[in-house]
Formats: C-alpha cells, structure tokens, sequence
C-alpha cells in the first residue's frame, strides 16, 4: 500500500489535491493544525509542523511512504516578506528527516516562481538561475536545496514542483482573480492597469493534478508547475468580464502597473508535459467561469450577494 502524508491539505491548493491522490491509488493522511476536521476521503492528524517531536511522532505513527509537502505562509499580502519564511525552511528540513528515518521513499515539496531571476522572460526549471529577490522565494529556494541535499545523503527521491499562478475556488481574498470576481459579482468598478502583463495561470484543480502526477512519477528536481500558456492579465480580467457579465466594469489603463513588476514571466512546461507526462485539462475560460459559478454561489450562500461585501 502506498500511504501518502499531505501537508497544507486544507489550503487553497492542498484542498484540491486530495481526491487526484485517491485516484493515483494512495491511501491519503492529512497533518494539520486543525486536525479534528474531518477531510474527505482521508485520515486527519492534528499537529503542529513546527513541533519537531510532534512531527516525529506523527511519522511514527502514520509511516508514509510519499510525502507531499504543501503547506506554507501563504496570507494574501504579508507572505512576500514574512519572518516566518525562515521558520517554514526549519519546519520542511525537519519534516523531511523525520520522513527518511521512517522509512519514507518519496517527497515532493511546492516551491514557487519567485525562486527564479525575474530578469528572465523564460524560466526554465533546468536553466534559468535562482537568485530570488523577496524573503518568500529565497526561502523556498534555500529549501529546496538543502532538501535535494538531504535526499541525496538519505537516498530519499525529491522532486520540487514550482508552481506560477493559480487561481479558482476557495481562494483567498486580497489576489488578482477572486478580487476581480466578487468585484464585478457585487457589480463594482475595478481599477486595473493596462493589463499587457504576460503571466501563466493555472486553474487550481490542475495544479493540484500536476502535484498528483509528480508525485506519482520518478522525476526528480525543480519541475515547473504551468499550463504551457501565458496570456495577458487584459486576457484573464477580460474572461472574468465575460464570465460575470461585467466586462463594462473593468477600467483598464486606470491605474499604473506597480514599480518594478516584469512585463513577462513565461513558464518553460517541456518537464512538466514531456517528463511527468502531466498536460492540464482546463481551458482559462473554462477555469474561470468554473471559479465565477463557485464565487456565485459562495456569496447567495452567505447572503453578502450583490454589492454588500465590503472589498
């Protein structure tokens, strides 16, 4: 029996991964803080990552043989620059040795674009340099090397796949695409730039099947986690237009595009599609109108519908 431990399981994208993995044929426990509620399809432990013996104990117990390793700061607005960054660095070194003595043979960890040298239009997982300007990516660069060295002292296969830009149900407030949405549901103008940035989002049920699938491979190292085609930001605000019917209400050219922000960053897919063997199965509209239905529904749900949420 192959018995995964999924970390970050109840945050946006790790909520996602659960069912891909049952799919795969893993029997899928959760560690969490909150680990009395209940997760679909999984067995849930409660505790704290950032308790070494805690987490030992856990790997006692439970004795996985792949480990995916998702959670991480992630608060809309303060993980960019966070302390805690450094504390997530301690907290995965520990959870991969606990992981190896337990005889664990798999682990897959999520980094991040912001790893890279944004100076580079492409960036290629095999390539592109790692010189990452915020505390975020230099954590999760920092982390990633040390655990590829630890998987090659340990004999433990590592995979590290960097993730770009996501979006869909559950997200937070405070990003690009659920604060475009509830916008223009509350039928609200929203302010934007000219929207010639050229990003590459994915559509979180495939990021979180991209995770399935390396996890279920052999590949080793940083893999890219895309869907292959970038767009402008005008191109996905425009597909929210269409999806809540308010195009009308997107001023684009309103605001300047922020100080220092590249114009492309453009994900080179060839690990990902050609190695893993992983290709997405979502279209941008498709993902968004998916994503619009869910924000729909959450807000009637909520009895906030209309334009009484306060942005």
């Amino acid at each position: 029996m192959r018995r995964v431990l999924v970390t970050g399981a109840r945050g946006f994208l790790g909520a996602h991964c659960i069912g891909p993995l049952i799919d795969k044929g893993f029997e899928v426990h959760v560690a969490s803080r909150s680990g009395a509620a209940a997760v679909s399809g999984a067995t849930c432990h409660g505790v704290d990552l950032m308790d070494a013996a805690a987490v030992r104990s856990l790997m006692a117990n439970v004795r996985p043989t792949h480990l995916l390793h998702l959670a991480w700061e992630t608060e809309p607005g303060k993980f960019w620059n966070s302390a805690r960054n450094t504390d997530w660095t301690t907290a995965s070194l520990d959870l991969f040795k606990s992981f190896a003595d337990h005889g664990g043979r798999r682990f897959v960890g999520a980094g991040s674009c912001a790893e890279y040298d944004w100076s580079y239009q492409l960036l290629d997982d095999v390539t592109t340099p790692c010189t990452p300007a915020s505390k975020y990516g230099q954590a999760k660069n920092a982390t990633r090397e040390l655990l590829a060295g630890l998987s090659r002292s340990s004999g433990v296969s590592f995979a590290w796949g960097r993730v770009f830009f996501l979006y869909g149900p559950c997200e937070k407030r405070g990003r690009l695409v659920s604060d475009v949405v509830v916008s223009l549901l509350q039928e609200l103008p929203v302010a934007t730039s000219d929207g010639r940035q050229i990003r590459d989002y994915m559509y979180v049920v495939d990021v979180a099947a991209a995770f399935a699938a390396l996890l279920d491979s052999a590949i080793e190292g940083a893999v890219n986690i895309a869907s292959g085609e970038p767009r402008t930001v005008k191109d996905i605000l425009s597909a929210i237009g269409r999806a809540t019917g308010r195009t009308d209400l997107i001023g684009f050219g309103e605001r300047p595009v922020p100080e220092g922000e590249p114009l492309r960053l453009e994900a080179s897919v060839k690990r990902l599609f050609n190695d893993v063997g992983f290709c997405p199965s979502y279209s941008l509209d498709q993902g968004v109108q998916a994503t619009v239905d869910w924000w729909r529904k959450a807000l009637a749900g909520s009895g906030r519908a209309g334009n009484q949420i306060n942005r």
